[in-house]
């Protein structure tokens, strides 16, 4: 048998993993996204959400369609006149399908009307209770209903930035424990014990083993992680040090790439450890830093004042990335 099944997933959620879960049982399945020109994520975005959840899965196709709310409406009340509106364009993509699954009533109307037969799947929200409508109000708080490659679109990234010993270390540490977060250490730290002796080839390794440790990340402890360092640090090292440039590779990039800066000013108290640079050659990192980030098109935020004030600075920006993302998909303009 072949069946289908249709929704905005927006965003797709574990009911809707489990209503195509269910499908399968029941033949091959082609899901089709039907996505509005006007939300925030584009259907592809929401395609690929899907496929990436259910990769091994041989008998799943998924479709985009692509449509305006004055050609379609929207609606999740069963309506004669609008299923059979929708029903023109099942009927062009599915030509061989056989049967649809849905967790509404409208599914036996348009099973009346394409003539196939209709399976309904937890109408009563009593398998997965939660709809996406509930999650677009706040996605953090509904974080565990989120399958692992929606969890990894929504993720936040913030980056603790500047030269050594600013408190770098100290805040994602401490930060991580205030927001429950993950963290990601730094590699520089753990692959390179002083900062007057290590080699360029070095700093390749640190770019791999950081990008690798951001990589890992387990997405459904936490929506948010706070990161010491990034691979723009790295190349200022490589041309502060070395006078000489560090390619990046592009994939080491989009996986660095975070969702807010926090640099950290040299004006904290220099604690010379005996393994970092001394305090001019320290201070003057910091220009390369800047440099580098400016070259690079990184916007920052300046994080400065004791320890204490760094740490209340760095808190607030986070909460107002949090309390802003957590609303992206309240609305759809």
């Amino acid at each position: 048998m072949k069946g289908f099944v249709f929704g905005k997933f927006y965003p797709f959620h574990l009911g809707h993993q489990k209503m195509i879960e269910f499908a399968l049982t029941k033949g091959s399945v082609t899901v089709l996204v039907c996505a509005e020109t006007n939300e925030k994520i584009d259907g592809k975005t929401r395609q690929k959400w899907i496929k990436e959840t259910f990769k091994n899965d041989q008998n799943l196709k998924v479709k985009v369609f692509s449509y305006n709310e004055d050609d379609f409406p929207n609606s999740s009340v069963s309506d004669w006149e609008i299923s059979k509106k929708w029903s023109e364009v099942f009927n062009e993509y599915f030509k061989e399908e056989n049967f649809l699954v849905t967790s509404e009533e409208y599914g036996e109307m348009l099973s009346e009307i394409m003539d196939i037969d209709h399976f309904m799947f937890d109408e009563n929200r009593e398998n997965v209770q939660i709809s996406a409508s509930k999650i677009r109000e706040n996605i953090f708080d509904k974080w565990n209903f989120l399958p692992l490659s929606v969890q990894k679109y929504f993720a936040l990234k913030v980056v603790f930035l500047g030269t050594e010993s600013t408190g770098k270390t100290f805040l994602a540490n401490t930060l991580s424990e205030v927001f429950k977060s993950n963290k990601v250490s730094e590699a520089g730290r753990d692959l390179i014990q002083n900062s007057k002796e290590f080699q360029f080839e070095d700093l390749e390794k640190v770019l791999s083993e950081h990008a690798d440790r951001i990589e890992n990340v387990d997405f459904s402890k936490s929506f948010l992680t706070l990161i010491d360092t990034d691979c723009h640090i790295t190349k200022s090292y490589s041309e502060f040090i070395f006078n000489k440039k560090l390619v990046v590779p592009d994939e080491i990039l989009e996986t660095n790439k975070a969702d807010l800066y926090l640099y950290l000013t040299k004006d904290a108290e220099y604690i010379q450890d005996g393994t970092r640079l001394d305090i001019d050659e320290r201070n003057h990192l910091d220009d390369s830093h800047r440099n580098v980030l400016r070259e690079n098109g990184i916007e920052f935020q300046e994080i400065s004042g004791s320890l204490k004030d760094r740490e209340d600075s760095a808190s607030k920006y986070i909460l107002r990335l949090i309390d802003e993302r957590s609303q992206i998909l309240n609305f759809n303009q």
